[in-house]
């Protein structure tokens, strides 16, 4: 045998803490050996430092002045994940109220260190029930912490501090809440840990308790006033069989708290301990996320029905009116520019598919007993063509009636339903217009009404030449309808159609050409500003939920510090607190976003079933969850980076 190196190797170590500009030290230039396999026990009253003696030797605390080498190395070089993957590896705790997770089952909470050594579930969770089995807990394995008593709490510690197989026991006061039995049990557990080859180190104050150690170190005032030293001569002692690990600790598994769906599972478990409150936390999401799927589908809606009504007039339209640009019609409204014969110049351009004349008039129609006030269109037979609008019952006008300047009428629905009834197709009947007798020839298909609310069917189509000498009175067109075939050419066709006139004009412009393609995507624009919006307005809701979002995470960071502080203890590093916290946020998010998506879908279509346009798509849907989802990453990494900071003897001393 020969002479071993100390396990742990205290060389002159202070600790003080400082409070603005007041500083308390608690520990005073203390130096200690403690060598593998020993049971030490630190002992003295409250006050004397030796807690603060036990966080420094389990790398959750630093000292203030000194040397720490733990196995030959030192500990001051080590970062705060470093410290971490020290003591997942290498301590085990065992804290006097136990500092067991209360949401979490007895098994969970062995399996704490296990989960951020990266074991895979299976192994981790064989080998928490093992553990809980051996120490008497066979029956309790799913007992929450409340559920049991002091001495199994204990038990539970003991386990979850035997999960890494870790060759440092650290028992802070372990008999100090139990009843006598239960001290005994646990000091003969500790017990049986030394001799399977634990380092084991006792902080008590109770001398009895000390007794059972081979080795007692007395500390007064933050100094070590005796020691009675190794029970036998150190040797180079074997380490313990080592844990069993899925691979190195900071391999990509344990760097992600094993996988995600293990984060997601812990996420759910602390949710679901306080219900009421994420409850209230959702309700905020699921109202955001609900309000973009609302607004943006009616908005959408409302988009889709405009462009609807402008399409059903042609969007592959030029309109030419009379009139010169920038000027008011005269009193009548006319200003006779326009004559058949630009129709027919129109019709004959390149691109140019059909171009309708229309001359517009009141009249009255009498047909029985009944009358009925009107628009009269003279026009010609391309006009279905060019509005898109079928005949319904019946034939529309052609070139033989206008050449033969026959008294024949199409009617619009409206028409025919007063005139002769709803539904009615009045086909070879007579009916009077200005007193003159006008045959019914055909029906139109109903239109509907215009995008500013006239209504299209209010209207009976007659020859033009018919309607311009025997009704109307005039030869100058209120309009021309030009239909053109490629809409990439509109604006050349447009140009083309303006040289056109004007030369047939004499090179005065007293008309105007509006290109309808134009007009619908004026309209869309408008109403893509609508959308934006009403999205806006309800983005200002999932905002106020992501705030709730943040100010709950920050309130359960409050109310977890201890568990924070046990998972930093077990081995959790900054990143492993982070994404726990993290996850969680984004849970509530996501559950918040997937209701409040199917919400907003069950009330966007209450609001069709009652007749508001409605347009579902994808696109809205989607923005909105992952706007939840991004409001949740967001608002949650404040709480998260908060928790993933705190101090470990702070968080471990939390009430």
């Amino acid at each position: 045998m020969t002479m071993a190196a100390p396990l742990i190797h205290l060389q002159g170590i202070s600790r003080t803490y400082r409070n603005g500009e007041l500083a308390t030290t608690v520990l005073h230039d203390l130096d200690l050996e403690i060598h593998r396999g020993e049971f030490v026990a630190i002992m003295g009253a409250s006050g004397s430092g030796k807690s603060t003696l036990m966080h420094l030797l389990g790398c959750l605390d630093r000292p203030s002045t000194g040397r720490y080498l733990l196995d030959g190395r030192d500990v001051a070089s080590l970062e705060r994940d470093d410290l971490a993957q020290l003591r997942q590896r290498t301590f085990g705790f065992i804290f006097q109220s136990y500092h067991l997770i209360a949401s979490a089952s007895a098994t969970e909470n062995v399996e704490v260190p296990a989960v951020y050594a990266g074991l895979p579930r299976p192994q981790r969770r064989q080998r928490a029930r093992m553990l809980l089995t051996d120490l008497g807990l066979g029956e309790q394995l799913s007992n929450k912490p409340s559920q049991l008593s002091g001495g199994q709490q204990q038990r539970v510690s003991i386990a979850r501090a035997l999960m890494n197989d870790a060759r440092i026991i650290l028992a802070d006061e372990p008999t100090g809440a139990l009843d006598s039995q239960s001290g005994q049990d646990v000091l003969a557990l500790l017990s049986e840990l030394h001799r399977q080859g634990k380092t084991v180190i006792i902080i008590t104050h109770d001398a009895e308790v000390a007794s059972h150690a081979q080795r007692l170190i007395e500390v007064r005032d933050g100094r070590i006033i005796a020691d009675s030293g190794p029970a036998t001569p150190p040797v180079e002692a074997r380490d313990s069989a080592p844990a069993p690990t899925a691979g190195p600790s900071d391999t990509a598994v344990a760097s992600t708290l094993a996988d995600t769906g293990e984060a997601v599972r812990m996420a759910l478990r602390a949710l679901r301990a306080n219900i009421f409150r994420t409850v209230l936390t959702l309700l905020g999401i699921v109202i955001g996320v609900a309000s973009v799927v609302v607004m943006l589908a009616v908005g959408n809606g409302a988009r889709q029905e405009v462009i609807e009504r402008i399409s059903s007039l042609g969007t592959n339209l030029l309109l030419v009116r009379p009139g010169a640009p920038n000027t008011r019609r005269s009193q009548d409204g006319l200003t006779n520019t326009l004559t058949p014969l630009d129709a027919e110049l129109a019709g004959q351009l390149d691109n140019v598919v059909a171009a309708v004349p229309e001359m517009s008039g009141r009249a009255t129609l009498r047909a029985g007993n009944t009358d009925y006030q009107t628009q009269i269109t003279a026009t010609s037979p391309a006009l279905p063509l060019a509005r898109d609008w079928s005949v319904v019952s019946g034939v529309f006008l052609d070139a033989q009636d206008n050449q033969r300047y026959a008294a024949v009428a199409v009617l619009g629905r409206t028409v025919a339903d007063n005139l002769f009834g709803p539904g009615a197709a009045p086909l070879g009947e007579y009916v009077l217009i200005n007193n003159v007798p006008f045959q019914v020839i055909g029906v139109m298909a109903p239109k509907g009404a215009t995008p500013w609310g006239a209504d299209q069917d209010d209207v009976v189509f007659v020859p033009l030449n018919t309607g311009s000498l025997r009704l109307i009175g005039q030869r100058h067109l209120n309009s021309i309808t030009v239909m053109i075939d490629d809409l990439s050419q509109a604006e050349l066709t447009q140009e083309a159609l303006r040289q056109m006139l004007l030369h047939a004009h004499g090179g005065v412009e007293d008309f105007q050409i509006r290109n309808m393609a134009s007009l619908l995507e004026n309209v869309a624009d408008t109403q893509n500003t609508f959308t934006v919006l009403l999205g806006s307005i309800a983005a200002i809701s999932l905002l106020v939920g992501g705030i709730g979002v943040m100010n709950i995470m920050l309130v359960n960071v409050t109310e977890r510090t201890r568990e924070i502080g046990i998972r930093v203890a077990t081995g959790a590093r900054t990143r492993h607190i982070l994404q726990q916290f993290i996850v969680e946020a984004l849970v509530v998010s996501a559950i918040g976003g997937l209701l409040g998506v199917a919400f907003g879908l069950a009330f966007a279509a209450g609001l069709q079933a009652f007749g508001t346009a409605i347009e579902f798509t994808s696109g809205p849907v989607l923005l909105a969850f992952g706007c939840a989802f991004a409001t949740g990453l967001i608002f949650g990494y404040m709480p998260a980076h908060k928790a993933a900071n705190l101090d470990p003897v702070v968080a471990l001393s939390a009430d």
